[in-house]
């Protein structure tokens, strides 16, 4: 069979109109988050923006918060080039809603006051606790944050056509993302996250839907149509000079393409799923948003609309993948090969429907996209640090609320440095994998803690403690030592390795993902811990009673919690 040289990558659309209209959402943005911080006058404010949105309103808030650059960029990517299998990225996601509106919406409401730690730390010993929740929120925060700044740097470099191999570019432009976002966290708190997080949602929906439509509409709104011509288009999938790297063709349509090759992959596959379905409820960006309803019926609203809003997007995602490898000059290959790899699948798309100005707004709504998520998981990471470790750990709970808040705000600044410069070192992997490692971290160490604190009356802080710790340790040294971060081939065309790490292998975990050895071995800690410190906590039976009841009724729960 005789193949067809791939196009070179080039650049898509006009530079300087790109940089216009990303311009003008980053100043509309700011403006927004200038004028509602105004009125954040208390912790509260700031943390939970007093309190004050509706369940319908935090539920678009709470879809802008997970609708990522993963959701956007990195799925509709996994789709054009891996077909079935990208799009068990879209099920799990959804999936995953139900555990945490059957689990813990409500409850968690009812029982915290800020973050993840109030809940932990309603009956247990409060200083360990805290820094434990502390120290599990920013590592699952630092795990996100690298995925989204590394689609910032895969989607302008499309844009602006900077290479890959271009490190000061790509990372120049990740630094200028990283600012923007320190200053929406600085100024404008939870208030003025969220509603950058609803303009965003509101945008992001609104763009995937007319590009929906557009492509359907080329082929009679038939999917079927779509999927045949997605299929005829990609027989092979080549490297950026025209070498073959594996068959597509009929096998877009079947599961197997990119998890099915061997026992091993197979395997990664489910533990894949099992992080992704289970990592949301443990998610502390998601879970703070819980506190800024103001009762537990607002909490169940906002998840309702939440699972309505995202269920619908990633039926597009479905559309938007197929529709870029058949619709795409070059296809698959051209999306793969192209600045920003597998990430450049919308964009690319929506170049090739309406050209630059279809492709500068829906680049700026993927720019919004990833803009309005880094504040969320900046301010989650912050409050938690202030509130649970500085405040109730160094300070033991004697600390001005105006203190706090200082401490939050210049811990945002340290964690976006070390976001953009984690973002740089992870710039061309796919993004939807990066955040399935977040979730990964999410589910080994903050969920199985957070069951057990609100459904087992024994359970009791030597439990959490270790759950917490040995979840999250394990789940890191696995990933660290995994085909993710290093050993996995060199591509001989471009000369890179797909693992973060190039040019060394250290790797010994066969599993890109670790979540099927590191969740049950988090639930299985929680269980030894509780077993060996059942001696220490012998309030611990007395407290899950006055927790039930706040969990389930919400009777006190307008009152400061345990400090």
């Amino acid at each position: 069979m005789t193949l067809a040289q791939t196009p070179a990558p080039a650049a898509v659309g006009n530079p300087t109109l790109n940089i216009a209209i990303f311009a003008v959402f980053v100043a509309f943005t700011l403006v927004v988050v200038f004028r509602v911080s105004r009125s954040n006058k208390t912790a509260s404010d700031y943390y939970a923006a007093g309190r004050a949105f509706s369940g319908p309103q935090n539920g678009v808030a709470i879809a802008g918060d997970y609708l990522s650059a993963a959701s956007f960029l990195g799925i509709a990517g996994a789709i054009a080039v891996n077909g079935y299998d990208g799009f068990l990225f879209s099920i799990s996601f959804l999936v995953a809603w139900l555990v945490a509106l059957l689990l813990v919406a409500e409850l968690l409401r009812n029982t915290g006051k800020f973050t993840m730690g109030d809940v932990l730390s309603f009956r247990m010993r409060q200083r360990p606790v805290r820094a434990a929740a502390a120290t599990s929120t920013l590592v699952v925060s630092f795990f996100y944050l690298v995925a989204q700044m590394a689609g910032a740097g895969a989607l302008i470099a499309l844009l602006l056509n900077i290479p890959n191999t271009d490190t000061l570019g790509q990372g120049i432009v990740i630094g200028i993302v990283g600012i923007i976002m320190i200053t929406y966290v600085l100024v404008g708190g939870m208030k003025g996250t969220t509603w950058v997080q609803i303009i965003k949602a509101t945008l992001l929906l609104v763009g995937a839907a007319t590009i929906t439509a557009w492509v359907l509409g080329r082929v009679g709104f038939n999917l079927s149509e779509l999927l045949g011509q997605a299929v005829d288009k990609n027989p092979v999938l080549t490297d950026a000079t025209g070498k073959p790297i594996k068959e597509l063709g009929d096998t877009l349509l079947n599961p197997g393409l990119q998890y099915g090759a061997t026992p091993t992959a197979k395997i990664d596959f489910v533990s894949l799923g099992l992080a992704l379905v289970l990592g949301t409820a443990g998610l502390p960006h998601i879970l703070m948003r819980f506190y800024t309803v103001p009762n537990a019926k607002e909490a169940r609203r906002s998840v309702v609309w939440a699972i309505w809003l995202i269920g619908i997007f990633y039926l597009f995602t479905l559309v938007l993948g197929y529709g870029a490898a058949a619709i795409v000059d070059g296809g698959s290959s051209r999306i793969a090969n192209a600045p920003g790899g597998t990430n450049s699948a919308a964009p690319l798309l929506a170049f090739q429907l309406g050209g630059e100005i279809l492709l500068g707004i829906i680049s700026a709504i993927a720019f919004a996209t990833i803009l309005a998520v880094v504040a969320g998981l900046t301010i989650t990471a912050s409050a938690s640090f202030a509130h649970d470790f500085y405040a109730n750990v160094i300070k033991r709970g004697e600390t001005a609320p105006d203190s706090e808040v200082k401490v939050a705000r210049r811990t945002a600044v340290v964690i976006g440095v070390i976001a953009i410069i984690a973002g740089i070192l992870a710039r061309n992997q796919n993004i939807a994998f990066l955040v399935a490692l977040a979730f990964a971290v999410a589910a080994s160490a903050n969920l199985p803690t957070m069951l057990y604190s609100l459904f087992w009356k024994r359970f009791n802080t030597t439990g959490a403690l270790f759950s917490i710790y040995g979840g999250l340790l394990i789940c890191v040294v696995l990933i660290v030592f995994s085909p993710a971060v290093s050993g996995k081939p060199v591509n001989p065309a471009t000369g890179r390795s797909a693992s973060m790490v190039q040019g060394i292998d250290f790797h010994w975990f066969p599993l890109d993902n670790p979540g099927l050895v590191s969740i049950p071995a988090s639930f299985l800690l929680g269980i030894i811990g509780t077993w060996i410190g059942r001696r220490r906590d012998p309030d611990a039976v007395a407290q899950h009673a006055e927790m039930e009841v706040r969990a389930l009724t919400g009777a006190g729960s307008e009152k400061a919690t345990v400090a």
